[in-house]
């Protein structure tokens, strides 16, 4: 019985992971594929929908319609409630996409300055200048096996940027430390700070 057991639980190792991988896959490719939903052609509605968003992204570029955006964006700025959810959902998508991405500094912060602990984080902003407090760090903290973090903000001496790909780094906090660290390290944070001018 503990053999059979042993087997099943290294059956569920294999299986589990794969079949929610696919799951997760085939429904986010079901509901996707139902916004532009065509009877009998599985998937062009996907297809449509990325036609769809690479033509507006197109357009957004062009000097014509570049003013119209800037004019709409600001106005949902503006609304009361509407700006915020506005606001904070573009930001979201930006801090992950786009010239401005804000995910890509894994960084340690020291907790306590008796004991040598410490959490793991994405540094998002590297001063608070907006606050009055230039020597203060945005560090965002995501949650393991979860959809969710927190942000602190800390003082730059108590951060240590990491050597490794932010990837890597979220791999590793939301699966709560299982998931091992691999693969290309990320620049260094003084070839970083060389590359942009800085230090």
């Amino acid at each position: 019985m503990r053999n059979l057991a042993n087997y099943f639980l290294s059956g569920l190792l294999v299986v589990a992971p794969i079949a929610l991988t696919v799951y997760i896959l085939i429904a986010a490719f079901t509901w996707l594929d139902h916004l532009f939903y065509v009877e009998g052609v599985p998937g062009l509605g996907l297809v449509l929908l990325a036609v769809l968003i690479t033509s507006i992204g197109f357009l957004a570029t062009t000097f014509l319609v570049r003013p119209w955006l800037t004019i709409t964006q600001r106005m949902l700025h503006r609304m009361p409630l509407v700006g915020i959810i506005y606001s904070s959902i573009k930001d979201l998508f930006a801090a992950f996409v786009g010239d401005n991405q804000k995910f890509n500094r894994p960084v340690l912060v020291r907790t306590n300055s008796e004991l040598p602990a410490y959490r793991m984080g994405f540094a998002t902003q590297e001063n608070i200048v907006a606050l009055d407090q230039p020597h203060l760090v945005a560090v965002y903290y995501p949650h393991s096996y979860n959809f969710s973090g927190e942000l602190q903000l800390v003082p730059v001496e108590s951060i240590t940027y990491l050597n490794i790909s932010s990837s890597e780094a979220m791999k590793f906090i939301v699966s709560g430390g299982v998931s091992s660290i691999r693969g290309v390290p990320r620049e260094s944070e003084q070839e970083r700070l060389n590359d942009t001018g800085v230090g």
